[in-house]
């Protein structure tokens, strides 16, 4: 990984999941909709003063989604913050910065 670059594209872990468990309700309150399926799939990161997450997620069908997380320091107590997100994703579309 180049020093500020993002990571190669990893399977979804649980923890990436708890991330974009914490910003569900936030997407779908932008969106105006429910996600019956809210499943993160891959993910790459990002380590800055903290740590930028680019995550697909699966929302049902073959609909995906890709947010962006910030997880701040650990000393900072802060909560996940949604950073940005792209609609109309495939399960073939690459994760790229945005």
């Amino acid at each position: 990984m180049l020093c500020g670059g993002t990571s190669d594209t990893k399977p979804a872990t649980a923890e990436t999941q708890d991330l974009v468990d914490q910003v569900k309700h936030e997407l779908e309150e932008k969106e105006n909709k429910k996600f019956p399926v809210f499943k993160a799939t891959s993910f790459k990161s990002q380590v800055v003063a903290g740590t930028n997450y680019f995550v697909k997620v699966h929302v049902g069908g073959e609909e995906f989604i890709h947010v962006r997380l910030f997880q701040s320091l650990p000393h900072e107590n802060k909560p996940v913050a949604l950073h940005g997100y792209q609609t109309d994703k495939t399960k073939h579309d690459e994760l790229t910065y945005f």
